[in-house]
């Protein structure tokens, strides 16, 4: 029996034994879940998005808070400090969001592993920021490319509008379920920069996905949100 094989069985009979005590005719439907966790709460919003920044800061994460009209200049600054000359952002990124001086090397399909490997980062939007967790959610949608652009090059640069952070997970889903059940488009949360740790228990970073994550918390203008 090949190794593979063998894998396959020792599986399925841990799964078979994991059941054992499942009747044969019993389906999925047939049990109630208890989905009594908490879905919302009444917190004030400037709440909400001082605890998404601290959440995002506490995974070795830089987080700036600024005005939209200096959202420009924030990424410039960022990529100055990072030292990024060349900078992977999808097709359909805000041309006003584009530092001067920088190669953009704009995702249209076409770029390979390799010119995603050796850029200096990528420069996208997000779906969502969680406060409860201090994750950001990706979903392919606007601002944000494929998924391959942010797991590639070792530094990502994140733009989060106010207006895209919610305060629990739960929020989050339900905001999700558009892109999912009728897009069928992957989801990626990001909690911090890539890390893992190996047997010793030691930390390595940016493993499957960037080493390095900056992010920038965009306050709208009231006359945008009245």
């Amino acid at each position: 029996m090949s190794t593979g094989s063998s894998a396959r069985e020792e599986m399925l009979h841990r799964i078979r034994t994991a059941l054992r005590d499942v009747p044969g005719r019993e389906q999925p439907q047939d049990v109630v879940v208890k989905r009594d966790y908490l879905r919302s709460e009444t917190v004030p919003r400037e709440e909400v998005l001082d605890r998404f920044v601290e959440r995002v800061t506490e995974y070795k994460v830089t987080v700036r808070r600024i005005e939209e009209d200096w959202l420009p200049e924030a990424i410039a600054t960022a990529c100055t400090a990072r030292s990024v000359r060349r900078l992977v952002i999808p097709r359909d990124l805000p041309g006003h969001w584009l530092p001067a001086g920088v190669e953009r090397l704009q995702d249209d399909s076409t770029l390979t592993y390799e010119q995603l490997d050796t850029s200096d980062g990528v420069l996208t939007g997000c779906a969502l920021g969680i406060a409860q967790t201090g994750t950001i959610v990706l979903d392919g949608g606007a601002h944000q490319g494929r998924r391959v652009i942010t797991l590639l090059p070792d530094y990502h640069l994140c733009v989060v509008y106010e207006n895209q952070i919610v305060n629990l997970v739960p929020e989050a889903i339900a905001r999700l379920g558009d892109a999912v059940l009728r897009h069928r488009r992957p989801i990626t949360f990001i909690s911090g920069p890539s890390a893992t740790s190996d047997i010793e228990l030691i930390r390595v970073e940016g493993v499957h996905g960037p080493r390095t994550l900056d992010v920038l918390v965009v306050r709208i203008p009231l006359s945008r949100t009245s």
